[in-house]
């Protein structure tokens, strides 16, 4: 679970109630931190070059993941990332270079892989979204040589009323993953889409489109009507959280639940020692 910029892994951890969900049903959470001497702001770094090429915070997140694996005994083949904002990009970033340890995302108030490269351009991106090519970032990215190289089955959601990530950027991510899929098939195949308007019971409804491919589902977009830069269904009394349904952890568990990694997915262990990593991360609640 990847926070948002001006949030810590407490904040993120009640804000969502995660943590609630995992006792639940009985599974873990890894909640990585990003330092204040990475970011000021504690963002995640989503439009440095390095991280976008799959090393820099991308790296240490994955090898962290890595790490907590071994350490608990974790099933390797239903390991999940999530993210708002700035950690939906880091998502997007790691379902991208490091898709073969994950067997689901969800992207929540984000941006695209590659949708800047700058500060600058991340900004602009943020209010209007990314003026490159989401299929030809996708199609590059595709044709990276990299054994960690795969498509990650996603959720993307996103309010109607962002004023601080457009809701332009979900189309993006939309366009930009279904490529991807397309891309990386065998045999590459067109996929194909399903609309269900009005879903949803809570104070807002919600759009829901899901795609997939030979009757399987790759990609799920649930666009709430109404909604700002926040996560649905959150604990109000925190920063970046909207109490009103859908609850948007719950939407993540059932889309979750039903993807595992076959074994010839096995991602190779990377080789970030950990004290690299702990300079600018720390463990979060669980």
């Amino acid at each position: 679970m990847l926070h948002g910029c001006s949030q810590d892994a407490l904040a993120f951890a009640q804000g969502t109630r995660m943590n609630e969900l995992a006792d639940e049903h009985g599974f873990l959470v890894l909640y990585p931190q990003q330092s204040p001497r990475g970011n000021a702001l504690r963002c995640w770094n989503w439009f440095d070059r390095l991280t976008l090429r799959g090393h820099g915070e991308a790296a240490a997140i994955a090898s962290l993941v890595e790490r907590v694996a071994r350490r608990y005994r974790v099933d390797r083949s239903r390991i999940y990332i999530a993210g708002i904002s700035a950690g939906g990009a880091m998502t997007a970033i790691l379902a991208i270079r490091h898709g073969s340890l994950f067997a689901a995302c969800a992207i929540v108030s984000g941006v695209m892989y590659g949708a800047a490269d700058s500060a600058l351009l991340a900004m602009r991106a943020m209010r209007s979204g990314a003026s490159v090519s989401p299929e030809g970032v996708a199609e590059d990215a595709a044709r990276t040589r990299s054994r960690t190289l795969r498509f990650v089955p996603a959720l993307v959601v996103h309010g109607t009323h962002d004023q601080v990530v457009h809701a332009r950027n979900a189309e993006q991510i939309v366009r930009q993953l279904v490529r991807f899929a397309e891309v990386l098939g065998t045999p590459a195949d067109l996929l194909t889409d399903t609309l269900h308007e009005g879903v949803g019971s809570g104070v807002r409804s919600y759009r829901l489109r899901e795609y997939g491919r030979g009757g399987q589902l790759l990609l799920r977009s649930i666009l709430i009507d109404g909604l700002g830069h926040a996560w649905s269904g959150g604990d109000e009394r925190l920063r970046f959280n909207d109490p009103a349904l859908p609850d948007t952890t719950r939407l993540i568990w059932e889309f979750f639940h039903d993807f595992r990694r076959t074994a010839a997915q096995r991602p190779p262990r990377l080789r970030l020692w950990w004290r690299k990593v702990a300079r600018f991360l720390r463990i979060g609640p669980t």
